[in-house]
């Protein structure tokens, strides 16, 4: 079929590492970018050997390489929205940004993987003082974990109160908005998230989903969000509406493997042949 007859599609771009286990990472953006109806393009930071027990072994690619790869993709095809997920190293977060700025990347939407849900650190702290200077102040929206925002911030965060006044501080190191995550909170605020973009400060919630299988739930919402920034919604209905893309994901997360399995990206594809979890 010709090329003019073929409907136009907006396109999102995903910056990340590879996860071999399939359930984070662009193989997670890629899945979610195809459930939004958003073709899906690629520029791989690190290739990871790593499974639903954990990591066994990082390969970080040059950035050159990554440098390359968001060119091609944007000269040719063009992206509507961007996300950012492991860069892994200073090198490549300072090539990231570089590129974010020569090629005019908008609706650029930093998971700034720093730290992990658990509390440990990803990046060296010459990484993050990178990330923090040179790419942060790009984003549209950022989107760190509680633990990210503490380092952030240099403030610890247990309550609601601490989650406000992080997003705050945070939105004045120059990111358009900020979503403080609460996945890493405990009690009746884990899933919790608090938005704040200099105007509105708002408290996200949706229904909490007890389930052990939730690897790649960072990356899903990141990617999700990028999609309806995509698709043409507004930051803050982008990211209500990337929240409840990732609660229906983790009502049919993936019980694979012997540890963590990741979130059901594709649920509509077997919905109809399995009872809608409670």
């Amino acid at each position: 079929m010709p090329n003019s007859l073929m409907p136009t599609i907006p396109v999102a771009l995903t910056i990340a590492g590879s996860d071999s286990g399939g359930g984070a990472g662009i193989q997670a953006d890629l899945r979610t970018f195809a459930f939004h109806k958003v073709h899906g393009t690629s520029a791989l930071t690190c290739i990871t050997a790593q499974n639903t027990l954990g990591v066994n072994r990082v390969d970080a690619l040059p950035p050159e390489a990554v440098a390359a790869q968001m060119e091609a993709v944007v000269t040719d095809i063009g992206v509507q929205a961007a996300k950012t997920g492991m860069l892994l190293n200073q090198a490549i977060i300072a090539t990231v940004a570089e590129q974010v700025e020569a090629l005019g990347l908008s609706n650029l939407v930093i998971d700034p993987v720093m730290v992990s849900r658990t509390g440990a650190q990803l990046i060296d702290n010459d990484a993050i003082a990178t990330l923090r200077t040179a790419l942060i102040p790009k984003a549209t929206i950022l989107t760190p974990n509680r633990y990210e925002a503490q380092i952030l911030t240099g403030m610890e965060i247990q309550t609601l109160e601490e989650m406000q006044m992080a997003a705050q501080q945070i939105h004045q190191q120059g990111a358009k908005a900020v979503l403080v995550k609460g996945g890493g909170m405990a009690g009746n605020l884990r899933g919790v998230d608090v938005w704040f973009d200099g105007q509105q400060l708002e408290i996200l919630q949706t229904a909490t989903v007890d389930t052990p299988n939730t690897h790649g739930t960072g990356c899903t919402l990141s990617a999700a969000i990028a999609a309806n920034l995509a698709l043409g919604h507004p930051p803050l209905t982008a990211t209500r509406a990337a929240k409840g893309y990732v609660t229906t994901a983790l009502r049919y997360a993936l019980a694979i493997g012997k540890g963590q399995g990741p979130v059901g990206h594709f649920f509509p594809l077997f919905s109809t042949l399995l009872p809608f979890p409670g």
